[in-house]
This record gives C-alpha cells, structure tokens and sequence, in this order.
C-alpha cells in the first residue's frame, strides 16, 4: 500500500533509507539548514520555507500560505508512488502531519476526511496538524469545510518530543 512516512528533521535520512522513499517534501523555517539524504533525488526534493504558525503578521516569521499548500499538491500529483513519500518538519508533529493529510486527500479525493482524520489519530497519537495548512488545504482542495471539522474533531495531539516518526497510508485498505 502506498504512503506517506511523517518525520521528524533528526530522522529524515533513517527514515529514507528504511522505507526506500526516493522523494521528499520538507516544511522548514528559512534559517533551518540541513542535509538532503543522498537516497532522495535532487529533482524530487520540494523545499518550503515556512514557521509552524498558524496565522500572518508575527513578526518575521512566515507563515504557510496558499501558494505552499498548492506547491504541495502539485509536487504529490508528480510522485510516482512506487515507494513511500517522506514529508518532514522540525519536530514532525504540526506542518507535516498536515502536508500528509493534504496529500493523501488530493491523491485519493474520494475518502472521508474523518476517516482520514481517524487514520492519522491512529498513526500518531503526538500529530497536531497545523490549521491554517489544513485551512488552506481544505479550500484548495474544495473539501467545504469538512477536513477543518475532522482535523478539529480529533482533536491537539499528547505532548510529543519530535521523535516518533509515523507512516500514513494514503486511503483506507
């Protein structure tokens, strides 16, 4: 089954290396640097700077807009899918958990948004999807409002320490 594996920053080469992911999607702050993992392929390597916030105007922090969240899209409609996605973040809790939702919802327009929701709860107890990419997303992607109301329906995830990486599966089996 194909699907997503949500990381954090510190795991992201383990991660590619173990699940044999070739494409990544990474939502870092601009002065967050790192290191693609060499099984990633340059050309499949979508990089978006933004701050784990949830609205604009703090400061000089960035926060995820539409053109993100269209990017993200775009780049999932090219992923091939012969091997996991990785889509990662500092801590692997707020804006990639969303980004996956994001994706598996435009790969896979047809599932329940809280079968979704359900499905991540289940893969990630710590996931706190970050709501103005789940916001967007949900607007993008025409969902009315109903991946908002899933997303909230499940609730803030337990206190995490950025180390638990999960797999997202891209609809149900």
């Amino acid at each position: 089954m194909t699907s997503i594996v949500v990381a954090p920053l510190a795991r992201i080469a383990e991660m590619a290396v173990r699940h044999r992911a070739r494409e990544m999607i990474s939502l870092m702050a601009k002065e967050q640097s790192f290191h693609r993992p060499a099984v990633i392929q340059a050309h499949r390597h979508l990089l978006l700077h933004m701050n784990d916030i949830a609205f604009k105007g703090t400061g000089d922090l960035v926060a995820p807009d539409e053109t993100h969240v269209r990017d993200i899209i775009d780049f999932a409609a090219q992923w091939d899918q012969r091997a996991p996605l990785i889509v990662h973040c500092w801590m692997g809790v707020s804006r990639s958990p969303a980004a996956a939702v994001v994706v598996a919802l435009s790969l896979k327009p047809d599932q329940s948004e809280e079968a979704l929701a359900r499905r991540l709860r289940a893969a990630s107890p710590y996931a706190t999807p970050n709501m103005r990419i789940i916001e967007i997303g949900d607007a993008l992607l025409g969902r009315d409002g109903r991946l908002v109301k899933a997303i909230k329906g499940i609730g803030r995830g337990a206190d995490a320490d950025g180390n638990a990486p999960f797999v997202l599966a891209l609809d149900e089996a």
